[in-house]
């Protein structure tokens, strides 16, 4: 078996890096798909499309409407028993729970009503308040964007 990253990094244009703490215990599936898309160059450019003040940043939409994806498969859900808290990340996907792909969220504060519902992959370490200060709208009118992503 492939050792996963246990650290994903988002250098984002507000201001500095996101360290992000892996999670393959909760979502091994998820992990490797987010690593693999960051070190491929995947997410580097892309926006934030959605940032709702006192809920969640959402990123990873190529084309940075919330409608796009990766070209690799969906992947089936990993829900757990973690919770939604501030700097939980998590899978962003539609009404089908094995349709997360590449878009994802990180929680501002707690949001209990997501727990079991959405796959957890990770955990904000360091650099959070560079996702607070992210600009906010559904979409931001100038969004947000992650520079540079490397898992490692």
């Amino acid at each position: 078996m492939t050792t996963l990253p246990s650290t994903l990094t988002f250098t984002l244009d507000s201001g500095g890096d996101v360290v992000i703490n892996l999670r393959p215990d909760l979502a091994p599936g998820h992990v490797e798909r987010i690593a693999a898309l960051a070190n491929e160059g995947f997410y580097d450019g892309v926006v934030f499309h959605r940032v709702i003040p006192g809920f969640m940043a959402q990123g990873g939409d190529p084309t940075g409407t919330g409608m796009g994806g990766s070209k690799q498969p969906d992947l089936k859900a990993e829900f757990s028993r973690e919770k939604h808290v501030r700097g939980t990340c998590s899978m962003a996907r539609s009404s089908n729970p094995n349709s997360a792909n590449s878009q994802f969220f990180i929680c501002f504060q707690d949001s209990a009503f997501l727990d079991g519902q959405y796959t957890v992959w990770g955990e904000v370490t360091s650099g959070m308040e560079f996702v607070d200060a992210l600009p906010k709208g559904e979409p931001p009118r100038t969004p947000g964007k992650i520079v540079k992503a490397v898992a490692a």
